[in-house]
């Protein structure tokens, strides 16, 4: 398991194929070997370390502000822990246990017509989320099934195309927009912080529950995470902008299903941005690694807390 065995030519031939798959209507990636180095393989070593001391599976969480690449990032570690260090890894991403659509329906007429929308805190299948996590850990591992849920039609894939686990990983990364995410303090919920708030929640029934979720529910499974990586954003405003571009790439691969339009997304955005900016605040100081990333959409810098 020492840095010396590592087969680095395989790691990055593999690495250089992945990052070549996902140059679909995007920039190409930039100083891709610079960023294997400097960032990929030491997150990867620090993970594998962290692993070894109990042979225990590790969760990884993993959050940034939408259209950050951690759906890339998880991928490009999953590689590297397999090649460098013979470790299975398990991804998932909290956006696959979305309540369906039919759920959300029901929660905006109970709570707020706002939680039809998915996204924030309240949306989740949070029972099911808890107990996936609880199970992967768990020594008395039972295979199991990680829902798939599907953007385009924004509802839940049948069962059958769920993803299986059948054996217990070493690591799993869990990865998602507001995955970690802290309560607000109850003054900070005051004052409405765009449009949306201030016109459609005017009571402010919808902010407030969202963080009482976050506040119950929600720290309850993020108390499972062993790691987590911050992916932070210049400003709020690149959420937007990166977001159109993974719309773009999702109009390519949704084979006809419905997808937003640039005025939709950016009413979408506004369901994100208290949690968001609110994270930008406060991950850098408490995240175990935080990795900035520059206005290019390049990782910058990386600090290991």
């Amino acid at each position: 398991m020492e840095d010396k065995l590592f087969n680095y030519n395989k790691i990055k031939k593999k690495y250089l194929k992945f990052l070549k798959s996902q140059e679909v209507m995007s920039e190409p990636f930039r100083d891709k070997l610079g960023q294997l180095n400097k960032f990929y393989l030491p997150i990867s070593k620090m993970i594998a370390k962290d692993y070894l001391k109990k042979k225990k599976t590790k969760v990884i969480g993993l959050t940034g502000g939408q259209g950050t690449g951690k759906s890339t990032i998880s991928n490009i570690l999953k590689i590297i822990l397999k090649e460098a260090y013979g470790l299975e890894t398990a991804i998932f991403s909290i956006d696959d246990f979305y309540k369906t659509f039919n759920e959300r329906k029901m929660l905006s007429k109970k709570i707020s017509p706002l939680f039809f929308t998915r996204g924030v805190p309240g949306t989740h299948d949070i029972k099911m989320l808890y107990y996936c996590i609880k199970n992967l850990k768990n020594k008395k591992f039972k295979k199991i099934k990680i829902p798939k849920f599907d953007k385009s039609i924004d509802d839940r894939l049948p069962k059958n195309k769920w993803l299986k686990i059948n054996k217990k990983p070493n690591i799993v990364i869990f990865e998602g927009w507001c995955v970690g995410a802290t309560a607000q303090k109850k003054k900070d919920l005051i004052i409405p912080i765009n449009k949306l708030e201030k016109h459609s929640d005017e009571k402010k029934i919808w902010r407030k529950q969202v963080n009482l979720e976050l506040k119950k529910n929600y720290k309850k499974i993020f108390n499972l995470i062993d790691k987590l990586i911050f992916l932070k954003v210049p400003s709020f405003g690149y959420v937007f902008k990166w977001r159109l571009l993974q719309e773009k790439k999702l109009r390519i691969t949704s084979k006809g299903n419905k997808t937003m339009t640039d005025k939709e997304i950016y009413n979408f955005i506004m369901y994100y941005e208290r949690l968001t900016k609110h994270m930008l605040k406060t991950f850098p100081r408490t995240a175990d690694i935080v990795i900035s990333i520059d206005k290019k959409h390049r990782l910058k810098s990386i600090k290991f807390r």
